[in-house]
């Protein structure tokens, strides 16, 4: 049996790992803190029994992802979780604009707007399983849908400020500026409006659920299925070296789900000097600044439509949105900022004791922020839910030091596997998207296309990649 190692258990990593294993190939991952799944673990990291997700909570595109969607990680325990609406964005008159599941009630709520709205998503609703694999593939690549990929790209390419002028009420711009934020870019800048319309058109498909349990539960799902292939994954084990693992050196296939800067230092002189700079030269992202509360009752949210949805974009109108994110794109903090927040206990009574409950926010900020932003976030918390520090029965500060701590992937607190330039989105730092110099070295990690998120597919490419290098 052909041998392959996989360095890093989140689930790019083990995305990576199935594939090597589907083809036939015995895997062993490696991950070097004591609870796979990266970014998507989920832990007490408040009260006891209040059970908490360290990175990512609100999955869209993991539910959508071709990949996961080919497995039967229903089987290993994967349950989707949806709330009652999946998306409210408060406003300051006490109301919210929400975004509903079904794309003819969206269009219906959103009123002057709506047909607007069905001419954005709809073609990208309709054909959602052909669109997903197109822009969850390489970058660039041979579109096998050109018309539809095109027509994406000539708003996908926009500042999200400049395409939300097709909307005429500030309450859906202030929607779709939420959305788009997802960017981490300043929302005047190139390609910002690319996930927010993403992000819309995967509402209307799949919705915006969680795990059952929490976000742990994709990982562990995969890594169930993989054993079921006959793979195995190594907790606790860090890899500093290539020396350490046997396969390389009998010259298999290593896929390294780490930033490219850790792929430079573990593969060393196994990679040209040249290359290895500019892995180490690769921009990371802004970063977050997080808090998980432990809380005595749900989020008294002034809008009543918030206490349906199990996320809210928390920002305000489109204007002070854009002030955000161009503060952090300048290296700045905002007084208001723009965040996310996830309520999934109103859902998931699992996660909590009974009758308590879970909050999960973060805001974005520089790279590598030491500014404590604790009480700005919950000043915008109680701007749009007075009361809300009377329901804290504890808190966990996360900054972008403390995520980079709890996992070495997250340089600078930069949850996105990168700086979504325009340099670095057409141009990732690896040759043929995930390959390196050596043939038998590939970057899996959300650090090549298609990017950020729990979706798998950067793991599933550069596997395809490897097999198709080594004649599989």
């Amino acid at each position: 049996m052909p041998r392959a190692s996989v360095i890093g258990a989140g689930p790019n990593g083990l995305a990576a790992a199935i594939t090597m294993a589907q083809a036939g190939y015995g895997v062993t991952v490696f991950e070097a803190e004591s609870i796979l799944g990266g970014a998507s673990r989920t832990l007490e990291l408040t009260l006891p029994g209040f059970r908490h997700d360290f990175g990512s909570a609100v999955h869209p595109m993991g539910a959508s992802s071709p990949f996961f969607r080919s497995l039967p990680l229903a089987d290993y325990g994967l349950r989707w979780v949806h709330g009652l609406i999946p998306l409210a964005h408060p406003l300051d008159d006490g109301t919210a604009v929400v975004l509903e599941r079904d794309l003819g009630e969206a269009v219906r709520l959103l009123g002057e707007d709506g047909e607007a709205w069905r001419r954005l998503v709809e073609p990208l609703v309709r054909n959602w399983d052909v669109f997903a694999n197109e822009i969850l593939g390489p970058i660039p690549h041979l579109p096998r849908h050109p018309l539809l990929l095109a027509g994406f790209g000539l708003r996908a390419m926009l500042p999200a400020t400049l395409l939300a002028r097709r909307f005429r009420s500030e309450r859906t711009k202030a929607l779709f500026a939420g959305m788009a934020a997802h960017s981490f870019l300043s929302l005047e800048a190139p390609l910002s409006s690319a996930i927010g319309i993403v992000l819309a058109a995967s509402t209307h498909v799949v919705g915006w659920p969680v795990p059952a349990g929490g976000a742990q539960a994709i990982p562990n799902a995969l890594a169930g299925y993989l054993r079921s292939l006959g793979g195995s994954v190594e907790t606790g084990r860090r890899i500093v070296s290539l020396e350490e693992l046997a396969a390389s050196d009998a010259g298999h296939p290593v896929l390294f789900d780490t930033a490219p800067r850790h792929l430079a230092s573990i593969a060393g002189s196994r990679l040209p000097a040249g290359f290895r700079r500019c892995l180490e030269r690769f921009e990371p992202g802004p970063g977050a600044f997080k808090i998980d509360y432990a809380l005595s009752e749900p989020i008294p949210w002034t809008a009543a439509d918030c206490r349906r949805a199990i996320c809210l974009h928390l920002g305000g109108s489109l204007a002070e949105i854009a002030r955000s994110e161009d503060a952090m794109s300048r290296g700045r903090i905002s007084e208001r900022p723009y965040m996310i927040l996830a309520q999934p206990t109103l859902f998931d009574p699992s996660r909590a004791p009974e009758g308590k409950h879970i909050a999960w926010v973060y805001c974005h900020v520089p790279n590598g922020c030491t500014v404590d932003m604790t009480e700005i976030v919950e000043c915008q918390i109680e701007r749009f839910a007075p009361g809300f520090r009377d329901c804290v029965l504890a808190r966990r500060v996360s900054t972008p030091a403390d995520l980079e701590a709890a996992d070495s992937n997250l340089v600078g607190g930069d949850i996105s596997g990168g700086a979504m330039t325009l340099g670095q989105t057409f141009l990732r730092p690896t040759w043929k998207q995930y390959a390196t110099p050596d043939r038998n070295l590939y970057l899996c990690s959300s650090s090549t296309p298609p990017g950020g998120g729990v979706h798998g597919m950067c793991g599933y490419r550069a596997a395809q990649l490897a097999l198709r290098t080594h004649g599989l």
